[in-house]
This record gives structure tokens, C-alpha cells and sequence, in this order.
């Protein structure tokens, strides 16, 4: 378990930086919305990666915490020089549908082991990301 959790970690962690390269460099028309719903996202993923480290530890383990590691155990890629909003939207939405495959696996793994801190954790993160990506699509189209 704690390796699928530190994978999580480092695939929110890169997510997280994608976002804040969004908010920072957003532009065009969309920017005023998007800059605002980046921030309220990279906050949220913020207090996912502290979360999930601290369950790791909770798990006895030990947290992955350089970005080497990070960029090595994530399938999540750094998004480099995305400025427009429907680029930044969709890498947001390939972002997160990656870290619920992950969830699931780690969701799946948790019931096997009967761990309900993880697969508590797992199922709200799964539920508020879900919707997030159906209200991104929205935006999208």
C-alpha cells in the first residue's frame, strides 16, 4: 500500500506544479476564471499530497519527498509552456483522470487489505475529482 500511495504522492505532486505553472501563465479571454478555479485547484491538491503523506507514515512508511523521485514514480508529465485556456483545461483533465486510476487501484488495494483510512481517503478524492473533470469537460466544449 504505501508504495501505490507514494505513487499518488508523486503523481500530485507534478500535478500540482502543472497548476501552478496554469495559474501563473494563463492567458487570453478565460484568464480571470481559470486563474481563479487553478488556484482552487493546486490548494486542493496541496492538502492531498499532505494527506497522503501522512498516511503513509500512518502506514509506517516513508514519504517520497525529492522531485527526482517524484518525476520517477509519476505518469502524470510536467506541462511545459501551456498558456491558452483550452490546452491548460485539457492537460487538467488528463491530469486528474490519471491520479483516479491510481485511486482505484489504491481503493481496490485498500478493501483487499481491509485499510479504511486509505480507502476512506481514496473514495473522497475520487468523488470531488470526479466531478471536477465532468465541470471541466463542460467548460470545454
Amino acid at each position: 500500500m504505501v508504495d501505490k500511495l507514494n505513487s499518488l504522492l508523486s503523481n500530485y505532486q507534478v500535478f500540482y506544479q502543472n497548476l501552478r505553472g496554469f495559474h501563473w501563465n494563463i492567458s487570453g479571454p478565460s484568464f480571470f476564471e481559470l486563474h481563479v478555479k487553478f488556484e482552487e485547484l493546486y490548494t486542493n491538491a496541496n492538502l492531498a499530497v499532505d494527506e497522503i503523506a501522512e498516511r503513509i507514515l500512518t502506514l509506517e512508511g516513508k514519504p517520497l519527498h525529492t522531485f527526482e523521485d517524484y518525476l520517477k514514480h509519476s505518469s502524470v508529465k510536467p506541462a511545459k509552456n501551456m498558456i491558452k485556456a483550452k490546452e491548460t483545461v485539457s492537460e487538467t483533465i488528463s491530469n486528474i483522470t490519471t491520479l483516479i486510476e491510481i485511486e482505484r487501484a489504491a481503493l481496490a488495494m485498500a478493501g483487499e487489505m481491509n485499510d479504511e483510512g486509505t480507502d476512506a481517503l481514496m473514495s473522497d478524492y475520487i468523488r470531488e475529482q470526479e466531478k471536477i473533470v465532468c465541470m471541466l469537460r463542460a467548460y470545454n466544449s
